[in-house]
C-alpha cells in the first residue's frame, strides 16, 4: 500500500518476504564473493521491467537508481509500492524512455531494502542480517547487476542510465563490462567520491549510529515507533540540505515561519518543518541499515582505484557516453562532470540541466533531464545502425 502517515512508523520500512510483491520480479543469483572479502551465500535481486524485448533482444535499457530509490522507476503507488515511480514522468509510452520502443529494466541495488538482498533480508539462520551484513562497494553492486543481465539473457544493454549513486554504477559498467554497454548516460556524478561528499556521508552515518535505538544494527524486532528514526531523520536532514541549492531554499522558505508557529517562542521556521517532513517520510519507506550500507558504498566510489588512477581509466574508455550535470548542484558540482567529459574520448562535453533545485534536479527537472535522455537514446539508435 502507499505510505500511511497514521500511527508511528515501523522500525524498518524495508520490503520483507511475505509482503505484497507489487510489480517486482525476483532472481536468485546464488553465492557472491565480495570485493573487500567475505561472501553472501545467496543474492536475490528484485527488479521491474517496462516494455518488451524485441526479437533480437537489442532494445534493453538498464536504469540505475540513487541512494533511496528502488526498482519502482515508473508506475503509481499501490500494493507493494509505497511511493510512485521515481522517474515516472520519464518512463512509459511516448515518454523520453519510450517503452513502446525500449525495454527498461530497473533493479533494486545490492544492499537495498526493497526486495534485493540487504541488511533487512533474512540470513541463512532466518533472522535479518542486521549488524552482520558485510561491507559492500559500488563494484559489488555492478557485479550483481552483471549477473542479473546474465540471468535475464541480456548479452548487451542498448544503454545504461543512472544519476548520483546510479551514475557511479554507470561509470563502473563502462570500465568493468565495456562490451556489454552500447551507450552510457551518467548524470550528476563524479569519477570518485570527493572529500566533501565523504565528509557529508560520514556525518550522516554518525547520526544513525549515535541513535540508541539503532542497537548496533539489530533493531528489526522493535515495535513501531521504536526504530532508529531519530538518527536516520538527522541523516536525511543533512543529506537533503546538500541535495537542494541554497538559492532555491532561500526563495522557497527564506526566514518564513511555519504557519501557526513562532520560532522566537519555540516554534519552527518553514525550512525546519520541511526538513522534519522529509525525515518523517523517509522513516516510512526506508531502512536505517540500508542507508548506512549504501552511504558507505558510495564512499568507496573511485573509478581509478587499483586501476592506475582516474585519468588513466577514463582515457581508455571506448563506450559512447553522455554526461549530464546540474548548474545548481553543490553536492556534485559541474566541475566533476567536466572532468569526466574532458578525459573520456567518446564524450563530447557536458549536457547542463539549467534547473534551480540542486542535485535533486536529475530527479525532478523533467523537461531538461528528459531532453538529455531522449537525445542520448537517439544517439543509441545511430550507433546501432
Amino acid at each position: 500500500m502507499p505510505i500511511s502517515y497514521e500511527g508511528p512508523p515501523p522500525a524498518s520500512a524495508a520490503w520483507r518476504e511475505g509482503d505484497d510483491p507489487g510489480e517486482r520480479r525476483f532472481v536468485d543469483l546464488g553465492p557472491f564473493a565480495l570485493e573487500l572479502g567475505g561472501a553472501l551465500p545467496n543474492v536475490r535481486v528484485a527488479y521491474e521491467t517496462f516494455g518488451a524485448l524485441n526479437e533480437h533482444g537489442r532494445n534493453a535499457v538498464l536504469v540505475l537508481h540513487a541512494l533511496t530509490g528502488d526498482s519502482h522507476v515508473a508506475g503509481p503507488a499501490g500494493p507493494g509500492h509505497l511511493t510512485p515511480g521515481w522517474w515516472d514522468e520519464l518512463v512509459g509510452p511516448g515518454k523520453p524512455l519510450d517503452t513502446d520502443r525500449w525495454c527498461v529494466v530497473c533493479p533494486n541495488v545490492l544492499g537495498g531494502c526493497q526486495g534485493t538482498t540487504g541488511p533487512a533480508s533474512a540470513a541463512p539462520d532466518g533472522r535479518p542480517w542486521g549488524s552482520r551484513f558485510p561491507k559492500i562497494t559500488i563494484r559489488d553492486q555492478v557485479a550483481v547487476e552483471v549477473a542479473l543481465a546474465d540471468a535475464l539473457g541480456i548479452e548487451r544493454w542498448a544503454a545504461v542510465i543512472g544519476g548520483s549513486m546510479g551514475g557511479m554504477r554507470v561509470l563502473e559498467w563502462m570500465v568493468m563490462e565495456p562490451d556489454r554497454v552500447g551507450f552510457a548516460v551518467a548524470l550528476a556524478v563524479g569519477a570518485a567520491a570527493t572529500a566533501d561528499q565523504i565528509g557529508l556521508c560520514a556525518a550522516q552515518v554518525a547520526a544513525i549510529r549515535s541513535d540508541p535505538r539503532w542497537c548496533g544494527g539489530d533493531y528489526y524486532d522493535a515495535r513501531p515507533g521504536e526504530g532508529p528514526h531519530v538518527g536516520m531523520g538527522l541523516a536525511r536532514r543533512i543529506a537533503h540540505l546538500s541535495y537542494r541549492s541554497e538559492a532555491e531554499l532561500e526563495i522557497r522558505f527564506g526566514r518564513d515561519e511555519q504557519p501557526g508557529e513562532h520560532p522566537l517562542l519555540g516554534g519552527r521556521y518553514a525550512i525546519e518543518a520541511y526538513l522534519d517532513h522529509q525525515a518523517g517520510k523517509l522513516a516510512r519507506r526506508f531502512d536505517a541499515n540500508t542507508y548506512l550500507v549504501l552511504t558507505e558504498a558510495m564512499n568507496t566510489h573511485d573509478i581509478g582505484r587499483d586501476r592506475g588512477g582516474v585519468a588513466a581509466v577514463l582515457q581508455d574508455v571506448r563506450v559512447p557516453m553522455v554526461v549530464g550535470g546540474v548548474y545548481s548542484d553543490r553536492l556534485y558540482p559541474l566541475r566533476l562532470q567536466e572532468e569526466i567529459a574532458e578525459l573520456v574520448p567518446t564524450c563530447d562535453g557536458v549536457r547542463v540541466v539549467h534547473a534551480p533545485y540542486g542535485h535533486d534536479s536529475f530527479l525532478i527537472e523533467v523537461d531538461g533531464v528528459g531532453s538529455l535522455v531522449q537525445e542520448a537514446l537517439e544517439r543509441v539508435l545511430v550507433h546501432a545502425r
